[in-house]
């Protein structure tokens, strides 16, 4: 599944993964306002890895965690779904705005192929100071590069450089920012 080949998201061991950071999420999705401690302790048990400074706000989704690196001091707001099949990287100093999708999970053009249950996942990359306007949505195997800002509502379904302003959908370069 992280190499990026086909899989069965059926299989035992996989779901065993996802059940386990489903209880995860619960705890963190469940866990008061004022309970910073125990968001940040199902925070650490769910991701790869969380930097210093990093905030997560309820509710959350992924389907694994494990896959999932955020970066030191980035914000993710309420309402984010990360589908975590490949690796999910987000930089340092990202900004995500509200009900953003970062998808890593694809599935086969062929349709005998897909309907016996086969899929696949390409990674998405997010560079140091990305800002994300709510809504976005990222696809599969896709990378933003550092500094670049892409506005709300937008479906992005190819490789962005550093340092420019993007939108719409799908998402292409305005400007430099």
């Amino acid at each position: 599944m992280l190499a990026g080949e086909l899989y069965l998201a059926h299989d035992p061991e996989l779901l065993a993964a996802r059940r386990r950071a489903q209880r995860r999420l619960a705890r963190f999705n469940g866990a008061g306002p004022e309970d910073d401690a125990a968001r940040a302790e199902a925070l650490a048990a769910l991701l790869g890895e969380l930097g210093d400074g990093a905030v997560v706000e309820p509710p959350f989704r992924c389907d694994y965690g494990a896959s999932i690196t955020i970066g030191a001091r980035s914000f993710l707001n309420d309402g984010c779904v990360l589908l975590d099949c490949a690796r999910i990287v987000i930089g340092a100093e990202v900004q995500i705005g509200p009900g953003v999708h970062l998808d890593t999970a694809t599935h086969p053009i062929d349709a005998a192929t897909r309907r016996a249950g086969w899929e696949s996942a390409l990674p998405v990359a997010i560079g140091h100071g990305v800002w994300l306007g709510g809504g976005v949505i990222v696809c599969p195997g896709v990378s933003i590069g550092e500094n670049t800002v892409v506005g709300a509502g937008s479906v992005v379904t190819r490789r962005l450089p550093a340092n420019v302003v993007a939108a719409g959908n799908p998402c292409r370069v305005l400007r430099p920012c």
